[in-house]
Order: structure tokens, then C-alpha cells, then sequence
């Protein structure tokens, strides 16, 4: 088999789907632990808090240690612990306190995913193709059809072999990183700057007025997709009166597929538009579907702007690293594993407000929805300011 750069993206696209497993299959079995360990669901939601957080501290620590030791180690490191993370989980609940297995479990493959979401990004940015910006939407798309068909694959895994099986298939999920691992131990990896410049230490990062924009861009991004993504099925649920199923499918299926469209037309068509006004546009259209989930009193209507959310966020993520890499050259690991922190720090916070002002409304996610808006409202406004020039970033066009 001959290992080409084309080799080496569709590992990183790999790797997203892997990133995606591990983070909406195991929320899939939530009740199966809750009965068949008799976990109480305090603990169990403690999961994702702990998911999160382990990326959130992997996202922190990233940019001091995977220059020392290289991105072909961290990313091949990344494989094996997702994979890892995901044998152990049919292994240590019937070990040791079932809980404790699950916990450490989840801890193991969320490292994997904090350096997958780390790393994999500056790899598709150094990899030699024509439009940068395009193969960045790309990538970050194969996370949303890898959410999408985490959940279809395992649904319909567990209709056919039934919900007891599903260590068989976390162990089936644990082939692709490990498949993955091997290729990305023979893969080209091309050096994220050229001519064996030095990238940007965290303290010239904070000194940036450019970086910080950008940071704030990354975590209304997350917010932004993640403040819909994580209610859409209560809310579908809550304004319909289906049932689960149904609103697992109407919610947060839905918002997934559109995101994952979102980011493969630009990555089909991106070279046609600019990145700068395509991201505007995708800003104003998402105040537009947040005021359409939050103010109609038709439910189609709501659930029909949490659809479009998920078509309008599809670019602002993977378009905010790209002007990042255009706007600040030299960047590096550092700003890379930054952004990385102030996405996830969104993807934390948006669900959060929306939940807390849903609570303080009386159980409306409507006024919730409402005030997350203000997340889509703040990334226009900085899309409308002009980078500041800098040394680094005046040979870069406006992206």
C-alpha cells in the first residue's frame, strides 16, 4: 500500500468519526448502566462532565508537550487510547465496582479525544492541497456523520441483537482507531511550518489582540452549536409529545445531519466562495434560527429552527482555525490546542446557560434557546471586525 498525503487526511477524517464514537456512544447505554449496575443517575451523568472535562485538561496541557514529543506519536497515542478506552469499558464494570470501571473507561478514551481534537486539525492544515479552508470544513464534518452514524449503527445494532450485546459492539467501534493507528505510523506528515520556523509560545499568543478574537470566536462557535445540539431532543420531546425515539430523530439527528451537509458543501464548494463572508452569513443565519426555535408558539416552526441551526453553525468552527492559520502563520501547536480549549469551554458553557435559564424560566427551554443567541450575535460582530495586522499575518489575504 503506498502512503500518500491523501493517506494521511482521511486518517484525520477517521479520526473525527473515532471522536465521535467515543463521545455519543457510550450516552447511548446511559439507562442499560443505570439498570443493569444499578448506577443512580447522578453518577451517570457525571460521565459527560468527566468526558469533558479530561478533553478540557488534554486541550490545556496539549500545547506544552506534543511539540517535545512529535505529532506522529501523539496522534498514533491518540488511536490506541480510544480504542483502549473503549475494550476497557467492556472489561472493568464486571471487575471492580461497575461504576469505577465505567469512570475510568471514559477517562482513558477521553484522552484519546482531547489529543484527537488537538491534533488533527494542524495535520490537515500542514497536508499540501489547494484550499485549505475547504479541507478544514471537511474534516470536521466527518465528526457530524460520524455522530450521525454512531447513533443509526448502534440503534440498529441493538434492534437486531438486542440492547445486551453492546460490549460486542464497543468492541467493533475500538477497530477503527486501531486500524487507524497503524496507518497514521506510516503516513507522510509534513511539518506544520515550513522552514523550521518557531511557532508562537502561549505568553506572545496572550500578548495577540488577533488571537484573543479568535478565541472568542472558537467558544461562541462551540456555544453556539452545542447550545441546540444537547436540548434538541428534550426540547422535540417537550414541544411535541413524542417519544424518544422520535425525538431523538427530530432533535439532535437532524441538527447533525445539517451540520455535517454544512461543512461538506464548503468542503465540495469552498473554492468558489470566500471564507470571511460565507462565515458572516452562516452568523446571521444562525440569530435567525435560534429566534425561530425560541419565539413562534408553532413547535414545527421551533423545531424547524433547530434544524437550520445546525446548517447555520456547520462552518463557524473548522472557519474559525482556518482564519486562524491565515491570520496568525505562526501560531502553532499552542494556538491550535488554545482554540481547541475556548471550543470545548463553549461546547461547556452554551448548554449550560440555556439549561439554567431554561430552569430559572420554570422548565422553558424557550427563553433558554433565546438567550443563547447572544453567542450568535457576538461571533457576527467579531466576523464584522477587522483582523489587526501584524508582522506575521500581512503576506496572508483576507480570508
Amino acid at each position: 500500500m503506498k502512503f500518500t498525503f491523501k493517506t494521511t487526511m482521511r486518517a484525520c477524517f477517521m479520526s473525527n468519526i473515532a471522536h465521535a464514537a467515543v463521545n455519543n456512544f457510550v450516552p447511548l447505554l446511559f439507562i442499560t448502566f443505570q439498570q443493569s449496575y444499578d448506577i443512580p443517575l447522578s453518577l451517570i451523568t457525571m460521565l459527560v462532565t468527566v468526558n469533558f472535562g479530561v478533553q478540557l485538561i488534554v486541550d490545556m496541557l496539549a500545547a506544552r508537550f506534543v511539540d517535545r514529543i512529535g505529532y506522529r506519536p501523539s496522534v498514533v497515542a491518540a488511536q490506541l487510547l480510544i480504542a483502549a478506552g473503549l475494550v476497557l469499558l467492556t472489561v472493568l464494570p464486571g471487575l471492580m465496582d461497575p461504576f469505577l470501571g465505567i469512570l475510568l473507561s471514559v477517562i482513558v478514551y477521553a484522552l484519546g479525544g482531547g489529543l484527537v481534537e488537538v491534533i488533527v486539525s494542524p495535520i490537515v492544515e500542514s497536508c499540501p492541497t489547494d484550499n485549505k479552508e475547504a479541507a478544514m470544513s471537511l474534516l470536521h464534518s466527518f465528526y457530524c456523520w460520524g455522530h450521525v452514524g454512531v447513533v443509526l449503527a448502534s440503534t440498529l445494532f441493538f434492534r437486531l441483537a438486542g440492547i445486551g450485546n453492546w460490549r460486542v459492539l464497543a468492541l467493533i467501534w475500538a477497530v477503527l482507531p486501531i486500524l487507524n493507528s497503524v496507518v497514521f505510523c506510516f503516513a507522510p506528515l509534513a511539518p506544520l511550518l515550513p522552514g523550521g520556523e518557531k511557532g508562537m509560545g502561549m505568553r506572545e499568543l496572550f500578548r495577540n489582540r488577533t488571537f484573543w478574537l479568535l478565541f472568542v470566536m472558537m467558544l461562541c462557535a462551540g456555544a453556539s452549536e452545542q447550545s441546540v445540539s444537547q436540548w434538541a431532543s428534550a426540547f422535540a420531546e417537550q414541544g411535541l409529545g413524542v417519544g424518544k425515539t422520535v425525538g431523538d430523530l427530530a432533535g439532535p439527528m437532524s441538527f447533525a445531519a445539517l451540520m455535517g451537509l454544512s461543512r461538506a458543501l464548503y468542503g465540495r464548494f469552498g473554492h468558489r466562495v470566500r471564507l470571511a463572508p460565507a462565515m458572516r452569513l452562516s452568523a446571521a443565519l444562525c440569530v435567525v434560527s435560534y429566534l425561530l426555535a425560541a419565539l413562534p408558539p408553532w413547535p414545527a416552526v421551533n423545531l424547524l429552527g433547530c434544524a437550520l441551526c445546525g446548517f447555520s453553525v456547520g462552518i463557524m468552527w473548522p472557519g474559525t482555525l482556518s482564519k486562524a492559520s491565515r491570520d496568525l502563520r505562526t501560531g502553532g501547536t499552542a494556538m491550535f490546542a488554545l482554540l481547541a480549549l475556548a471550543g470545548d469551554l463553549g461546547c461547556s458553557g452554551g448548554p449550560t446557560l440555556v439549561g439554567m435559564v431554561g430552569g430559572a424560566a420554570g422548565g422553558d427551554m424557550k427563553p433558554g434557546l433565546l438567550s443563547a443567541a447572544g453567542f450568535a450575535v457576538i461571533m457576527l460582530i467579531c466576523l464584522l471586525i477587522r483582523m489587526p495586522e501584524t508582522k506575521r499575518n500581512k503576506s496572508t489575504r483576507d480570508v
